[in-house]
């Protein structure tokens, strides 16, 4: 095949998704899929197609060949995306063990994937033969690993700690307050590495598991107690807003606030007043927006508290109002706070890179392009790749880019849908998506169209008769 240029590797790129599109709403399987994608794109290898039929990226087809070694026991080998690249355009050719391991991984025959293999395997076989070089000394070890660890398999148990928790102590103790303590950490922590739907279940049954005990307990276990169910309290009600439900986010922040003042936990006060200040600036309610806001800052103690209140609940408000200087005073008090500010981790943290996307968005919102996408840039940078806080960078600062290099603004966009299952875009997300397609839909050609194309055919988080999609 000769050499394909990168300007037509990125037209590939986006046909392609636009023909996988029109394959899963024609119900075709994955094996149609790659034919329809190779007789359009002639330039597409049989491995190349079965991938992008996948609607996988390079990084998560390396992710799930790797779970394959796993499931066999074996220890994955170090493949990098650019000898995957080298595999799909012929410039290179895998060992044995894995042309079998990445058809397994794809759902096909190695012939399928242009991957001819001398390994004995039956026409009708579903998938290849597992392998048994490289497999780990479990028994020298003396462990199991075949079901290692996860975040998802962590949650359940979490809840499921709280559950015995409750039963030796149904009238409450000091340690079951430890216990939600640590449940509400573990869940802020790991906030983003979860499916929104997901989360808020199991967030769910451990807040109603606590509020069992709470009634039944004395004061100071109770008190214990009432905190941390509003703090679980706090996570749905962000958990309701990025599934898109905005009037349950309210229910739970409402709740949440009210919980902190009556226990005195002023942090909680005070992040949840900056919830629902986020809640309100969706609705375009400013005026609430910004009494939250300035509840909150009345309430939030010195130093990064106090930053994460303005930049996240304050600053956007008065973007949204105008007040361009107010705004500019914002961005100086809070800049200065963070210079020497201790960040903190997690659903309930605040870090630079959150607090640059804030600084963006409301340069974007007063019109100032350019130093929206300066300040998107460096976001980007400081947060880890493929998170929440990266997608929500890379989205603002493809909003900047529209108006002048609308098709860099949409490839931005269209590689963030490439990378971020579904599950996994939060309503925020969605959101700017949104609006940028409303941007480019002027000159709604070669990326434009395409991204207004994947945004069509988009699940929606939340299905019509209320289930998580």
């Amino acid at each position: 095949m000769g050499k394909v240029s990168r300007a037509r590797r990125a037209e590939i790129q986006r046909e392609a998704t636009r023909l996988r599109a029109q394959c899963q709403r024609d119900g075709d399987n994955q094996e149609r899929t790659v034919t329809v994608l190779r007789a359009a794109l002639p330039e597409l290898t049989a491995l190349e197609a079965w991938r992008l039929a996948l609607g996988w990226s390079r990084a998560q087809a390396i992710r799930e060949v790797a779970q394959v070694y796993l499931a066999d026991d074996l220890l994955p080998p170090a493949l990098s995306q650019a000898l995957l690249c080298r595999y799909e355009h012929e410039q290179a050719q895998p060992g044995e063990e894995y042309r079998i391991m990445i058809s397994r991984a794809y759902g096909a025959h190695p012939n399928q994937l242009g991957l001819a293999t001398n390994h004995l395997w039956c026409s009708t076989c579903a998938a290849p033969p597992p392998v048994d070089y490289g497999r780990r000394q479990r028994e020298e070890q003396g462990i199991d690993r075949k079901a290692s660890m996860t975040t998802a398999s962590g949650l359940p148990a979490i809840r499921e700690s709280v559950q015995w928790a409750v039963l030796e102590a149904p009238d409450g103790s000091p340690s079951l307050v430890a216990l939600a303590e640590a449940a509400v950490e573990h869940y802020a922590l790991n906030y983003s590495k979860h499916p929104p739907s997901t989360l808020h279940d199991e967030v769910r049954a451990t807040r109603n598991l606590l509020s069992t005990v709470a009634p039944a307990a004395n004061r100071d276990t109770a008190r214990g107690l009432r905190r941390q169910v509003g703090w679980l309290s706090a996570l749905l009600g962000n958990l309701a807003y990025h599934l898109d439900d905005r009037a349950g986010a309210r229910a739970h922040l409402t709740l949440a606030g009210a919980v902190g003042e009556s226990t005195g936990e002023a942090a909680l006060t005070a992040w949840s007043s900056g919830a629902l200040a986020m809640v309100a600036t969706s609705r375009k309610d400013w005026d609430h927006a910004r009494g939250h806001a300035e509840h909150g800052l009345q309430h939030a103690p010195a130093g990064l508290r106090r930053a994460q209140l303005l930049g996240w609940a304050l600053l956007p408000t008065l973007a949204a109002l105008g007040q361009a200087s107010r705004a500019d005073e914002v961005v100086s008090e809070s800049d200065e706070i963070m210079r020497s500010a201790v960040e903190l981790p997690g659903r309930f943290g605040y870090d630079r890179a959150e607090h640059r996307l804030h600084v963006a968005e409301a340069h974007l919102t007063l019109e100032r392009y350019d130093r929206a996408a300066e300040v998107a840039h460096t976001s980007i940078e400081a947060a880890p790749e493929h998170t929440p806080g990266w997608v929500a960078a890379t989205l603002v600062l493809a909003l900047a880019e529209a108006r002048d290099t609308p098709d860099q603004a949409a490839d931005r966009a269209l590689r963030v849908l490439d990378l971020i299952p579904p599950a996994r875009l939060r309503a925020t997300a969605r959101t700017r998506l949104v609006r940028l397609v409303r941007l480019l839909d002027p000159v709604a050609s070669g990326a434009g169209a395409d991204l207004a194309e994947r945004l069509r055919v988009l699940p929606a988080p939340i299905r019509n008769d209320g289930s998580a999609a």
